[in-house]
This record gives C-alpha cells, structure tokens and sequence, in this order.
C-alpha cells in the first residue's frame, strides 16, 4: 500500500506471509499557528458538500433552523437534537455562510474541501485464512495456556495483559466500539466477541444498521479497524491471538468514506451519539477527523467540525461511554506554541500552514473527555519515533511499536504489533492506532470489575494504575535528529508517557 498522510492513527502494513510485517507510512507532519492558515478552499456552485450545522438545543430554535437550511438549498440528512447538531447538504457555494448568520447558529461549516461522491462498496468476500502454526507449536502454547500466536505478543506482555486474564478476562456485559473502517465480524479470532446489535455504519451521518453494513469496503485496503479490534478484544479461544480483554463484546461503527477511506466529522457524530445510544461503554478512535489535521477556532468551518465532534464527545460522556483517542504519528509536540502542518486539507490540496495547538485541536484527541494515548516500543518501554507527545496533552502510553530504531524481544519477528486482519489473516502494524485499543481493552477491564464507574473514574483509574516511565535524559532515535523531542515534566507525568503505561493486570486487581 502506497503511504500517503492519513487520518489514520498507525503507520500500515499488507499480507506477507504467516504473521505479516508492516510499510512504514507515517501520518503526515503535525500543525499550528492559525494567523497565517490561508482560507480554506470555498465550493463552487453545483459542487455538492456535505455541512454541520451547530445550534442552540431547545427544540424551537432546532426546527425554524431546518427550514433555513432549506431556505438556502439545503437537504438535510440527520438531526441530532440532543447535541444541537444537524448534518445538511447543499450545492450552494454560500450556504456556510448564509446559515453562520441566522440567528440560534452557533457554528456552521463544510466538512470536507472535496464535493461528494455517491457511495461505492465492495464486500469483504470470502475469507482466506492464514496456516495456523505448526501443531507442535500449537499444542506446545496450549499446554502453557496460550493461544498460537501470543509468544509473538510482547505487547500485551509490556501491560501484563497476559497475567490479568489469569484473574479476569472481562465481562460480556462491557462493549467496546471500535470506531473505524470497519470490522470483519467473520474473522475466526473476532465472531466470538461481536455484538452485531451494537455495530453500525454512521458514513454520510445516519447510521445503517443492515447486516453487514459495518464491515471494511475492501479487505486489501481498510483493514485498519479489523486490527484494531484484535488488540482489544480477540478472544482467547485456541486461535491466533489473545486480546488486552478477551472477555469483552466487540462492535463496529464504520466511518470511512469508500474509496479514499476518508473520516469525517458527520460520521464521526453519528457513531459517537450511536454508541452512547446503544449501551457501548468504551470507545477506540485511531484516526483525526479529515480533511484538517488541526481545527483552528478562526476557520469558520474548522471551527464547526470540532463544535459538533466535541458536542458528540461530551453526549458520549454523559451517557456512560469512555472515549479514548491515540494521540497521532507527526511525531509533534501537542504543546508546543507553534507547529507546522502541510498535510491539510487531505481531500484536496494541502496547504502549509502554522498553527498554534491551543487554538487548533486535533479532534478528537484534544478534545475534553477524550482518553489521549502515546505510543511506545519494543524496548524498554521508549517512546516510539513517530508518536505525538506534550506535557499535559498525554494521559497514558500504551505499546504501538517500533520498527525502525527499537530492538525486538524474541521470538517475534516484527517490532510492530501483531493482531488481526480481513479474511482470518493476521499482520503487524504499527502507530498509536495501536497503542489507543490496548487501553481501550484496559478500560473495559476496569469497566468490567466496577460496572458503576463513570468515565471520569475510568480514566482516574486507567491514569492511577498506570506504571510511570520517567523521561529519558536525550531522545534521538536515528542519531541525526529527524525525531528529536525533548521530554518535560516528572516521573509520573511528563510530555512523552503521560502517568505512564497502562497496567492490565491493576485493572482487574484493584
């Protein structure tokens, strides 16, 4: 797969073999400083683009609202009245404008720079399942209470996920919502734990429910939540893998677009209220929300798209639903005043820009009420090369990988981390994409011994619990400073590991 920036959290990789090993493709360089950001591109008449509306909630505002939108040729395709967010579409090159003006309209922007294209799919077909090892192999794991491939998991090993499933395994009672490009709920190592229920497809901002509909477009190219949802939850069944929780149910929202496999903010929205709506506890978001890496509060339609996300996180909230977010690949620092971002739009042509963090989120990682998540490596727990860090901005690390600059315990042969893909196979990956499920397996750990915690509470725990790493007197991984970062702050929370990795076995124990 050729790498390209992504809104993706991970850095990918395609079949090769039994376990298959990752190309490195990193997630675009990072953002900041909105003074000088050009305006983004405006749409041409009969260009079709898709628009968040953000108003007051009492229903009377909501309603005279939608007939302005339709005063000014728009259609509108999903009212979320509970968040005051309407998701509209129009060919109105002013229509942006036109409703930023009406009175009750908090915010009001288009999500995207590119006009929309009518839906494709492409079914996963049938599934090509990878030799299992060696029945001597095979039978040597079992006999020590192992599944095939987890000698291989020196991940869940770094977080003593190996040892909490001696104490517990999670409950079914917990669902974790893998929000992403979709899940093959077919996969051997994945059927087991699916709640097909509680799984959806929110792509274009309404959620479709029709069985199936939550599964990747293409097994070649959107594999990226299939992975995910291995690290959180493959069962411990006598195939492949063990998840961080093995006991917990696993769901899919799918929210990429076909084709570019784009995330947009309408999506996004929908499965956030979706899972709230539908008795998921945790949520994983490996991904930004496209086309802009950072959401600058002056951009008129940058600012709607984290208004309406941010409306959608904090309903999530209030519902029960903890949200964690890895943290990005830019290998940035979130809390640096200026950063630089040439990777924006990504659905048309990028622009350089440099924008201040503070002013610009990355959604929905800076979000408040989102669960921030480095990455760290094979090796001694260091930061890996490319995740993003900043004193304040990381909660906890969790192991992503690192292929490049970090020695490999044996007998895996990758220093990503290996989990499940489309068709039965299994791959490893690397990125915080990968380090953001093994905490959301975490939480749900927390979730499934106290079934009353709040999020808030998850998140004290998953920060209490955690093992700190202190900063390490000089960080540069190739010795020429392409990755250079100063780490600040204490043991226990400084700008690389937030209050530390994330600790499994504490989860079910404490």
């Amino acid at each position: 797969m050729v790498s390209r920036p992504s809104r993706r959290r991970r850095v990918l990789a395609l079949p090769l073999g039994l376990v298959l090993t990752a190309s490195l493709g990193l997630a675009g360089a990072a953002a900041a400083n909105a003074q000088d950001e050009p305006s983004a591109p405006k749409a041409k008449a009969g260009e079709k683009l898709s628009y968040v509306v953000n108003t007051e909630k009492d229903p009377g505002t909501i309603d005279r609202v939608k007939k302005e939108i339709r005063a000014a040729d728009g259609k509108i395709v999903a009212s979320y009245k509970k968040l005051g967010v309407i998701v509209a579409h129009s060919e109105n090159p002013e229509f942006g404008e036109t409703l930023r003006a009406v009175d009750g309209v908090d915010s009001a922007g288009a999500t995207r720079t590119a006009p929309l294209k009518a839906a494709t799919t492409t079914e996963v077909g049938k599934p090509e399942f990878v030799k299992q090892p060696k029945a001597s192999l095979a039978a040597k794991a079992k006999a020590k209470g192992e599944e095939p491939l987890e000698s291989l998991q020196w991940d869940k090993r770094a977080i003593k996920a190996d040892k909490a499933s001696e104490v517990s395994e999670g409950s079914k009672n917990v669902t974790v919502g893998v929000i992403d490009t979709g899940v093959d709920d077919t996969h051997p190592d994945l059927k087991g734990n699916f709640s097909a229920k509680q799984s959806a497809n929110c792509v274009g901002g309404k959620a479709d429910t029709t069985p199936g509909a939550w599964r990747p477009y293409s097994a070649s190219d959107d594999y990226h939540g299939t992975h995910v949802a291995g690290i959180i939850g493959a069962p411990r069944n006598g195939v492949g893998i063990a998840g961080a929780a093995p006991g917990v149910k696993l769901s899919a929202i799918k929210v990429s677009e076909p084709e570019t496999s784009l995330f947009y903010s309408e999506a996004v929205v929908c499965a956030m209220v979706f899972a709230a709506d539908h008795g998921v506890e945790v949520t994983n978001n490996s991904y930004y929300v496209d086309p802009w890496l950072y959401n600058c509060d002056d951009q008129a339609d940058q600012k709607a798209i984290a208004d309406a996300v941010g409306r959608a996180v904090k309903y999530a909230q209030g519902k029960g639903v903890t949200t964690v977010s890895s943290a990005g690949n830019s290998s940035q620092d979130h809390a640096a005043k200026e950063i630089v971002d040439e990777t924006s739009p990504n659905d048309s042509t990028p622009v350089k820009r440099t924008i201040n963090p503070a002013e610009c989120p990355d959604v929905p990682t800076m979000l408040d009420g989102a669960i921030s998540v480095s990455a760290s490596g094979p090796q001694d727990n260091r930061k890996s090369y490319y995740s993003n860090y900043g004193l304040d901005k990381i909660d906890v690390t969790a192991p992503g990988g690192d292929r490049r600059y970090q020695e490999v315990p044996e007998p895996a042969k990758d220093g990503g981390v290996v989990s499940t893909m489309p068709g039965g196979d299994y791959a490893y990956l690397q990125g915080t994409s990968m380090a953001g499920p093994q905490v959301a397996g975490v939480a749900a750990l927390i979730k499934s011994k106290h079934p009353k915690a709040t999020p808030q509470e998850i998140g004290w725990r998953l920060k209490a619990q955690a093992n700190s790493v202190a900063c390490p007197e000089k960080y540069d991984p190739d010795g020429k400073g392409t990755y250079a970062a100063k780490c600040t702050g204490v043991k226990g929370n400084n700008s690389f590991y937030g209050h530390g990795i994330v600790d499994a076995l504490a989860a079910v124990t404490k």
